[in-house]
């Protein structure tokens, strides 16, 4: 398979995936003052290195983690050379990614089927909507 992977860590705007927190007025009210001060630059940059610094904290309990489960970490791209190798193998690919999985736009829901058996990504996945409409029985 050509599939690549690749250590991720995001920095610009196009490789991150937007997410909604709900805080309580007095922790957001922490948080302005500390930009404020200048302690950080934004809410943004706040919120990322509170992140990073508790990713940190737990990194062996993670790391640990990542080899029970057998998971890609980083980015993981399938292309459909990928998956139409495994199909002719009679191989049926289990993806298990911490970080970005992306199956390529020429991928057809039907190749997509019958090439992967299971789909589990911690992070994002990116494919068609009828991909993932196709695998959404196998995606955990």
């Amino acid at each position: 398979m050509s599939g690549t992977l690749h250590e991720l860590r995001p920095k610009s705007g196009g490789e991150t995936e937007k997410i909604t927190v709900n805080l309580g007025y007095v922790d957001l009210g922490h948080i302005d003052l500390l930009v404020q001060d200048g302690f950080y630059s934004n809410r943004t940059d706040f919120i990322r290195t509170a992140i990073r610094n508790q990713i940190e904290r737990h990194a062996e309990a993670a790391k640990r983690s990542v080899e029970r489960k057998s998971l890609d970490l980083g980015l993981r791209h399938y292309t459909r050379e990928d998956l139409e190798a495994a199909r002719a193998a009679g191989q049926v690919l289990d993806i298990r990614v911490l970080g970005l999985a992306t199956i390529a736009a020429d991928v057809s829901p039907e190749l997509a089927r019958a090439a992967i058996g299971s789909v589990s990504v911690l992070g994002a996945l990116q494919a068609s909507a009828a991909v993932k409409a196709a695998l959404a029985d196998r995606t955990r």
